[in-house]
């Protein structure tokens, strides 16, 4: 996944949890917070909310719409049995023509 965008796109983070060894797990619960350059963050979580797609064992992905320029943060993380996280971010350049 190239990690730079144009404002519009949208974009397709993931995140893999595992345990200590390493090994993609299923955990109790799973989420993904992702946070725009202004500073808003949101959370889903798998199984409630339906943007939180699981890919297959502990590996899970969101689109998001990359509606502002700047560095997007991003972050998968679990609770309870199979605790974990997975984090990153994305640049999304302003167009050309405005």
């Amino acid at each position: 996944m190239s990690n730079t965008y144009s404002v519009g796109d949208l974009v397709t983070v993931d995140g893999t949890l595992t345990d200590a060894n390493g090994d993609e797990l299923d955990p109790t619960d799973a989420f993904v917070q992702y946070r725009d350059p202004s500073g808003n963050v949101a959370t889903k979580q798998y199984g409630v909310d339906v943007e939180v797609v699981k890919d297959s064992t502990g590996v899970y992905h969101v689109d998001v719409d990359a509606d502002e320029a700047g560095t997007w943060y991003y972050r998968f993380y679990s609770t309870g049995t199979g605790q974990a996280a997975d984090e990153s971010n994305f640049e999304v350049r302003a167009g050309m023509i405005a």
